[in-house]
């Protein structure tokens, strides 16, 4: 039967790792080490390297060919999750590494993209924050009845939030680049052209896979379609979106404003452009960050180190 010596749990902003999973059916000779910091370069190689075992949350440590090959002692790679776009699978491979997802709970990300767009749209942030200084009724928001959503990317998680639109009495838009009128019949939207979605929707929301094809696919030219009145949610990937491009609409106030949970660097650096930029709500990625998502990911964790010890892994992470 395989042994693992130490396991490390990375980036616990939260210090929840320990508290949501069922860590004592593991072995005791297992020994457990929870950071709750990300750290980069040589101080992250200092950590990882005595490893025989790693539990990544999410892609918050992206773990490429040039790190994967200066960690001899890593036997075990579990990542949150079903997918994690960071790890360099054909690498782990090469070098003997087994790597393992988790289940998930349920769409979290659907929920915290009606938060944004709520907040933006009845501007609550601004309200809340004036009420506490003693002023009352500061500005005027907009309801969502009547105007139109558009969807960029109509697949599991854009499908959802399409129909809760619906329910809202919004009138929904989608695109996506393989994305055909049935399907977009299917969310109860419409299938438009980027451009049209764009020029159109009140309130566009990104819900893609971030890949070559996909990244920067709203850049300055897209922003420039947007109507000065209408709003852009992001809970998907940062880099889905031109952040410079972004910011410099939001400063000229070429659009009306931004729901943002990703951004091109995470953890969002002290004294980013974004943090300045006018008319935003911000969250530090929080689409996943829920109790009942933790207990799937840190139970599915606890089953991949069990099914590894076994000699059984369980929900294995192949290249291709």
């Amino acid at each position: 039967m395989p042994e693992l010596k130490r396991l490390g749990i990375l980036d616990d902003y939260q210090g929840a790792t320990l508290r949501l999973g069922p860590w004592d059916r593991l072995p005791e000779s297992l020994q457990i080490e929870q950071y709750r910091d990300t750290v980069t370069g040589p101080a992250l190689l200092e950590r990882l390297r005595p490893l025989d075992a790693i539990l990544a949350m999410r892609e918050r440590t992206p773990f490429p060919r040039a790190l994967i090959e200066q960690l001899p002692n890593l036997r075990l790679l579990v990542t949150t999750g079903a997918r994690n776009r960071s790890i360099d699978l054909a690498a782990c491979a090469e070098r003997g590494i087994t790597v393992c997802g988790t289940p998930s709970f349920a769409h979290p990300a659907v929920d915290l993209t009606w938060g944004l767009i709520l907040s933006l749209m009845r501007r609550i942030p601004e309200q809340e924050a004036a009420l506490r200084q003693g002023r009352w009724q500061v500005a005027l928001g907009h309801t969502l009845e009547g105007k139109t959503l558009g969807v960029i990317g109509l697949g599991n998680l854009g499908s959802r939030v399409a129909r809760i639109g619906a329910a809202f009495g919004m009138r929904v838009i989608g695109w996506s680049q393989n994305l055909t009128p049935e399907a977009a019949r299917a969310a109860g939207a419409e299938a438009v052209s980027k451009e049209r979605l764009l020029a159109e929707a009140d309130v566009v929301t990104l819900h893609l896979v971030l890949s070559e094809r996909s990244r920067g696919v709203v850049g300055g030219a897209e922003l420039a379609r947007m109507k000065p009145s209408a709003v852009i949610v992001n809970t998907s990937r940062g880099p889905l979106i031109d952040q410079a491009a972004l910011v410099a609409a939001l400063r000229e106030g070429r659009i009306a404003g931004a729901g943002l949970d990703v951004y091109d660097q995470e953890p969002l650096p002290p004294g980013h452009p974004l943090l300045a930029a006018p008319n935003t709500v911000l969250t530090p990625h929080l689409g996943y960050v829920t109790e009942e998502n933790y207990r799937a990911y840190f139970t599915g964790a606890v089953e991949a180190v069990e099914g590894y010890l076994a000699g059984r892994p369980v929900r294995e992470l192949r290249a291709g």
